[in-house]
């Protein structure tokens, strides 16, 4: 009888199918996640996040952090016996250990298979960085790069040795969210274990202890190198059927027999803040305005007094479009008395996710000429109906002379 594994399989599955796909899927001709190292931008979902809006990313990563502290504390290793890609990989590769034991040969193909399953993870990986639609020109054409290429060979060979290796051993030895988890328990939390009231009913089978793939005993009570990943479970359950009895090895939240409330003070507290940190995520990305623009003084055009009594200043304006459309925007200056003039007055272009620089002229008539220094608003506006307005300080010098 299987009550667990067909489940876990399907969500490998349906992982794999995730983690494989998602660098394909593109929104506004952009990947759907992909971290653009060339432009130092994040594509999440159709949004552009820029480098110095990664205090984003931290709210995020914050987030993510309680959330796994949250999980762990309620259901235990569950993330690591059915969602992990070391584990959905191992159980994916589980023909190794089998092809082990039969000779040589076998063993050569399980690692040759192993190889080319190393070589296309690490390919995968590097397409979170660089998309696949340049990724597999590049080797078609040859011009992948030597830095790309370096990454793939030093990724496939960590990987392959990995499996090799190590494979649920890992989550044993090496993982260091495993040797958390145990500081993150409490006594209802969720776990597996044998019921020791049923201690008489065990026969001796060792079923258990043979489909472990940490390779422990479940029956001498919990073991942090236990994934929780059901095998024992589904294996004891099989066992006891014909004997009309219930596996002796099952989830419990806490200790077999004692049962346990899911709902309790420390799980609520913990939920609060990560549900507080998911709204504020959610505020900062919903609230971001899709426009940018920061203000550079000109100095390849120095402050001057004209001809006809105008005091001409330039500024190099860098506009950011962090939005989802192209913008057009006009351009306007505030703060100073006197008739004032933008120059070039034309309207400035920027496409969806791109930046650019514009260099502006501001020219003032009638000034006062007792000061020498003002500051200004420079106003950048979108001429669509959706009105956004952008202002930023800069700096109007009137020379001493002409």
């Amino acid at each position: 009888m299987k009550r667990f594994q067909p489940w876990r399989r399907i969500v490998r599955i349906l992982e794999a199918v995730i983690i494989i796909g998602l660098p394909f899927i593109t929104i506004n001709s952009k990947s759907a996640l992909r971290f653009d190292i060339p432009s130092l931008q994040l594509h999440f979902f159709g949004i552009n996040l820029w480098m110095e809006e990664f205090f984003i990313v931290l709210i995020a990563i914050i987030f993510i952090s309680f959330l796994i502290i949250f999980i762990t504390l309620l259901l235990g290793r569950v993330w690591c016996g059915w969602v992990c890609p070391q584990t959905v990989i191992a159980d994916f590769t589980a023909f190794v250990e089998k092809m082990k034991a039969k000779g040589l040969l076998h063993r050569s193909v399980a690692y040759s298979l192993i190889l080319v399953i190393s070589i296309f993870i690490a390919a995968n990986l590097i397409w979170y960085f660089v998309s696949p639609y340049e990724f597999i020109p590049g080797i078609i054409k040859g011009s992948l790069g030597d830095v790309v290429w370096s990454f793939w060979i030093v990724l496939t060979g960590i990987i392959f040795l990995n499996f090799i290796l190590l494979r649920q051993k890992f989550c044993a030895t090496v993982c260091p969210y495993a040797k958390l988890q145990s500081t993150l328990f409490d006594s209802r939390t969720l776990t597996v274990a044998f019921d020791p009231r049923r201690k008489g009913e065990c026969i001796e089978c060792m079923a258990c202890v043979k489909t472990c793939p940490v390779g422990i005993d479940i029956r001498d009570g919990m073991n942090a190198a236990c994934i929780h990943c059901a095998e024992c479970i589904d294996r004891c359950a099989t066992i006891m059927e014909p004997r009309k009895k219930k596996t002796l090895v099952d989830y419990y939240f806490g200790l077999p027999g004692e049962g346990g409330r899911i709902v309790r003070q420390n799980a609520i507290l913990l939920g609060s803040v990560t549900t507080a940190f998911l709204i504020f995520f959610i505020y900062l990305l919903v609230s971001r305005l899709p426009i940018d623009m920061t203000v550079l003084p000109n100095h390849s055009f120095k402050p001057r007094i004209t001809s006809d009594e105008r005091v001409v200043n330039s500024y190099i304006l860098s506009v950011k479009n962090r939005g989802k459309t192209d913008v057009e925007l006009k351009v306007t200056v505030r703060g100073i008395e006197g008739t004032v003039k933008m120059v070039p007055e034309r309207l400035l272009s920027v496409k969806a996710g791109d930046m650019k620089k514009f260099p502006v002229y501001v020219s003032i008539k009638d000034f006062d000429k007792t000061e020498f220094m003002h500051d200004i608003d420079i106003v950048i506006q979108s001429v669509k109906e959706d009105i956004l307005e952008i202002s930023k300080v800069a700096r109007f010098i009137i020379p001493e002379d002409k």
